[in-house]
């Protein structure tokens, strides 16, 4: 095994390892996240909070599933059943924002205020990005597509707390109810076509391994271009010519022989 077989091996461990810890994370935190916004919106009979704590929970699904996939001893050959897992979940949690939203739109469902709500969603705003750049960048430099999705997914959950919390504030100042409303159904089309790409297992990326195989492969074919340099180099008129020309005369060959 060269030395750069090993870099590559533990590289891809090293980064296999944060991945597992950042879902590890966003499990533990959309956990805590669900369960006080169920709460809070039972408690206040709020239908828009109990809806943010079931997105939580689809969200705690795609995570599992990539914390799932990173504990076998061959990730990779659990990535297309792990990308369905994802896509299931877009496509729940696309279903559910379309429904909740066109019932709020049509008066079914009521915006009430809540402080509690307008503290969790603003937390979610500003802890999810982080979390979704840290699990998107491990995950391209990996080459995985499954924590590359999962990734998608984390960002998405963040514009629709982004949402929520718009308009929870709008409907506490200003009354407009419909405005969070509005804005989830332009993520849901957003939702849908992420999981249409897990679906079918597009992803852009190319993992630590590829990147040092690429770097190998140039490696030995500028070797072996200066390898037909120089034999070029050496078959050439000029080369022949030059050979000749440092060859001592036939006298002087015949001189040193008799000496």
């Amino acid at each position: 095994m060269t030395t750069t077989d090993t870099a590559r091996i533990q590289r891809r461990s090293q980064l296999q390892r944060r991945i597992r810890l950042i879902v590890g994370i966003t499990i533990a935190y959309n956990l805590i996240e669900a369960i006080i916004a169920i709460s809070a919106g039972a408690a206040a009979s709020s239908v828009a909070l109990i809806g943010f704590g079931l997105d939580s929970t689809i969200e705690v699904l795609s995570a599992a599933a990539v914390a799932w996939q990173f504990t076998r001893r061959d990730p990779e050959r659990w990535e297309k059943p792990t990308l369905r897992v994802i896509a299931v979940a877009f496509f729940a949690l696309a279903a559910y924002v379309s429904v909740t939203s066109l019932m709020a739109l049509f008066g079914a469902v009521e915006v009430e205020h809540s402080t509690l709500g307008i503290v969790i969603t603003a937390l979610s705003v500003v802890i999810m990005p982080f979390l979704s750049l840290a699990e998107r960048r491990a995950g391209r430099e990996l080459g995985s597509a499954t924590a590359i999705a999962d990734s998608k997914q984390t960002l998405i959950c963040t514009y629709l707390s982004a949402a929520v919390l718009i308009g929870l504030i709008l409907n506490s100042l200003f009354g407009l109810w419909w405005a969070d409303s509005v804005a989830a159904l332009v993520i849901v089309v957003f939702a849908i076509r992420e999981g249409v790409e897990a679906w079918k297992g597009d992803a852009c990326a190319t993992s630590v391994g590829m990147l040092l195989d690429d770097d190998t492969d140039e490696d030995h074919h500028h070797e072996h271009e200066h390898e037909h340099e120089h034999e070029h180099i050496d078959r050439s008129p000029r080369s022949t010519v030059a050979r000749r020309l440092s060859r001592p005369p036939a006298r002087q060959r015949t001189e040193r022989r008799r000496s």
